[in-house]
């Protein structure tokens, strides 16, 4: 640990931002599992809104800087064509 207060408080603080991105790439984890489960069972408009969401959170973690734009694409495009495998 650090002995200036300054840099102890930045330990701190940015352990608080780790365990936070770790959260919200879990729960973008998470979101895209529910999607492909709604693949699985053929419900078109649940589909559609949990695909959705996948995007919402994906495009809002780029804009936080938790993920890099070309990552939450490489999610996106993967998840995509996830679904339309198991569509047919």
């Amino acid at each position: 640990m650090a002995n200036i207060k300054s840099a102890k408080k930045r330990v701190l603080i940015a352990e608080e931002n780790r365990q936070r991105n770790v959260a919200f790439k879990t729960s973008i984890k998470t979101a895209i599992k529910k999607a492909l489960s709604l693949a699985a069972e053929s419900d078109k408009d649940a589909l559609s809104a949990a695909i959705s969401n996948v995007y919402k959170l994906c495009d809002k973690a780029v804009s936080k800087g938790i993920l890099h734009k070309n990552t939450a694409a490489r999610k996106k495009s993967r998840l995509v064509l996830a679904v339309k495998k198991l569509e047919k």
